[in-house]
């Protein structure tokens, strides 16, 4: 992947006045087709949006309540006798707590015709995503396939080595402005977060990469790598089906969390979000996107559309702010957040903050300066 960066503020505010204008001109979100209406699975339960692809939805105990997970009819040589079995291929997994395996029994007891999980495949670390893979994996003898940066990340996260709290991301956000103690001592307290979702991690995997190809009953599906929102995330590509599972890359109704951490704190997470982006903006307006959250919908260059000018927006409004002011990432929360935070919220909003700071520092439109204070402020280049 190669990334570019603009080296000025002239530069850079050329390239999201041209953008803002070009992506202004798309239709707003509510237009983008949905083929399946308001129709959602009921817990345990299943839509068929293929032959063959089924639509699972279980219970997250989040504000975002809910994750879509998918099943698709497959068949894969038996691992000792290489005999074909038939059976499913299960996209991302759920959390790990008893009402998303009771919802899995469920679905085994009146969706699966029968038939055994023959693998799982889970589309990054998150816990929504991979929290019943090892679950699933055992109950099924069904080996667990993702990317590796994505596999050794869950390990490191399930091992306490977290960037979802503890004691490293408690300083990394005090750097950057949010230094409220009682605050940082409830981040300092969740660096158990990811294993009360995931408390085990498959010891085994086989290895996703960028533009392999999986067969999956038969027919091709290319993996699209995508950056920004986890380490090396996968979305699914079957162009015979004109079928995305675009996984958390994509979404239609809101924007993905693209977040610095403490794990890599000068990291550019929010321009290798929009690079990824490109991956998927010439698929073909009939292509179906199945998406973590929110409803399978048609329209992918549409909504990358959305998606760029949105970010283009709230840059623009960040670089006018820093250029009347210097700003930490802290301070830069109301420019980007018209709401109130809870500190669960807080969390991601201050990684956005960052990432959001870091494209515009890192295309050397803002200074970044460590200050007597001991913290970070963001202020225009030429201010």
């Amino acid at each position: 992947m190669h990334f570019t960066f603009d080296v000025n503020v002239t530069s850079i505010e050329r390239m999201l006045t041209q953008t803002t204008a070009r992506m202004s001109k798309s239709a707003p979100s509510s237009t983008l087709d949905y083929p399946f209406g308001n129709q959602l699975p009921e817990s345990g339960g299943v839509i068929e949006v293929a032959p063959g692809v089924l639509w699972l939805r279980m219970g997250l105990p989040f504000a975002l309540d809910h994750i879509n997970l998918w099943l698709l009819r497959d068949r894969l040589p038996h691992s000792q006798t290489g005999a074909m079995q038939e059976g499913w291929t299960a996209v991302d997994c759920g959390i790990d707590n008893p009402a998303t395996r009771e919802a899995w029994l469920n679905i085994e007891a009146t969706h699966l015709q029968g038939l055994p999980i023959l693998r799982v495949i889970a589309t990054h670390m998150h816990p929504d995503h991979m929290g019943l893979a090892h679950w699933l994996c055992e109950r099924w003898q069904a080996p667990l396939w993702m990317s590796t940066s994505e596999y050794q990340s869950a390990v490191m996260a399930q091992s306490g080595v977290s960037n979802f709290g503890g004691e490293p991301t408690m300083r990394f956000y005090a750097a950057h402005g949010w230094n409220k103690t009682e605050d940082l001592l409830q981040i300092k307290a969740r660096v158990g977060y990811y294993t009360s979702m995931v408390p085990q991690v498959p010891p085994a995997y086989v290895r996703l990469m960028a533009d392999q190809t999986v067969r999956i009953h038969g027919q091709d599906w290319r993996c699209i790598s995508g950056y920004g929102h986890s380490p090396e995330h996968m979305a699914l590509h079957c162009a015979e089906r004109d079928i995305l599972i675009s996984g958390d890359m994509l979404l239609p109704s809101i924007s993905t969390n693209v977040s610095v951490y403490a794990q890599e704190p000068q990291g550019n997470a929010l321009q290798l979000f929009l690079d990824s982006l490109t991956k998927m903006q010439d698929l073909p307006d009939s292509t179906l996107v199945l998406p973590s959250h929110g409803r399978p919908f048609r329209g992918a260059a549409q909504r990358i559309a959305q998606l760029r000018a949105h970010h283009d927006e709230r840059l623009s409004e960040l670089l006018q702010a820093c250029t009347e002011q210097a700003l930490s990432a802290h301070d830069a929360l109301p420019v980007l957040f018209k709401r109130p935070l809870s500190v669960h919220q807080m969390t991601f909003a201050m990684g956005e903050s960052i990432a959001h700071l870091h494209m515009l520092w890192l295309a050397g439109s803002l200074q970044r300066e460590l200050q007597a204070d001991g913290i970070y402020r963001f202020k225009g280049a030429q201010s």
